[in-house]
């Protein structure tokens, strides 16, 4: 069968490379690391909700998300308007690294031949990649305790002028703290600390986060997410948040990276029965592009109605701009 080499230990590339092992398919894998946690990595909490923990245990059975934070509540306050009560919403506060390492384990040591690959999975591909982004808004993300251990079962978002928050509690009297800001984002944990004091969410902490980082957080797509192989070398495929970012906002990042790892596998499945793989490479793609178009208007309706000029007007017209200028999709060739 068809030999796969997974270029990193994300949960999109791992669980492509479980999919594919199920099928019969050959994978070489990224070193195996001692268990618990990869070599220089911190924690990288997220917030798995029903969908999503249901979309994990379907592709890797039972006791991968074991440990962890329940969560059973969602408060949220869109926008200006009026507060509303608490509405059960089941989840989990999960550290992403450990849940990676765990896929890791389960899939033991791998191909070790010396064999050149026939694909190539990774999330994140050595040269530049180009993508097509939507705007250049920061997500700012620290952690501060919370004032009453009665808040630590509900994640909760508020809005202030600026932007939105969201507080996930992950244990201990711990929380997650994030707040999405337009454009860049010098000093991010005092313009997070403001955030807060313009928010409901002051009184929740004992204090703001000490530190905080800013990430790149606009939605983008990458232009060439599927290279098909060719007489001089293996075929790529780009998976995961190098393939398709999400604006946080959706809460279904992780789910939309498992599902780019389902569609590579099922490419390079149908490439091994016969099927064009220049043709699979675009279908690959224009399901991406798809999928953009389709969270850019779920963007465009959000921000509209909560933040409809000011400082955001930059990213709504970025917005606006990246749905009226889309790409065509690709011609799937035989």
């Amino acid at each position: 069968m068809t030999l796969v080499e997974i270029a990193g230990a994300g949960l999109a590339e791992l669980t492509c490379a479980r999919l594919l092992t199920d099928r019969g398919h050959r994978v070489r894998l990224p070193p195996l690391r001692p268990p618990g946690r990869t070599a220089g990595a911190g924690p990288r909490p997220l917030l798995l909700t029903g969908p999503t923990l249901e979309l994990v245990g379907s592709l890797w059975g039972d006791g991968l998300i074991e440990g962890g934070w329940p969560i059973t509540h969602r408060h949220a306050r869109w926008g200006a308007g009026p507060s509303p009560a608490p509405f059960p919403q089941p989840g989990r506060a999960l550290d992403g690294v450990l849940l990676a390492a765990r896929m890791r384990e389960r899939l033991g040591a791998g191909d070790k031949s010396g064999e050149p690959p026939e694909w190539t999975v990774t999330a994140a591909p050595g040269e530049q990649p180009v993508h097509e982004q939507a705007g250049r808004r920061k997500l700012l993300a620290g952690s501060a305790p919370l004032r009453s251990a009665r808040d630590q079962d509900t994640a909760r978002l508020d809005c202030t002028g600026l932007g939105w928050l969201h507080l996930t509690p992950l244990g201990r009297g711990d929380c997650l703290v994030q707040a999405m800001v337009p454009g860049p984002a010098e000093a991010p944990a005092e313009l997070l600390a403001r955030l807060l004091a313009d928010s409901a969410f002051a009184a929740l902490l004992r204090r703001p986060p000490r530190t905080a980082v800013a990430l790149a957080a606009a939605p983008r797509v990458h232009l060439a997410p599927a290279v098909p192989p060719t007489a001089g070398g293996g075929g790529m495929l780009v998976v995961g948040s190098g393939a398709l970012r999400y604006d946080p906002l959706s809460g279904t990042g992780t789910a939309q990276a498992l599902r780019t790892a389902i569609l590579a596998a099922a490419v390079i499945d149908a490439a091994a029965a016969g099927r064009s793989a220049t043709a699979l490479c675009a279908h690959y793609a224009n399901r991406l592009r798809a999928a953009f178009r389709d969270h850019l208007h779920t963007c465009l309706r959000l921000y509209t109605t909560a933040f409809g000029a000011g400082p955001w007007q930059d990213e709504i017209d970025a917005t606006r701009a990246a749905l009226r200028t889309g790409r065509q999709p690709l011609l799937a060739l035989d």
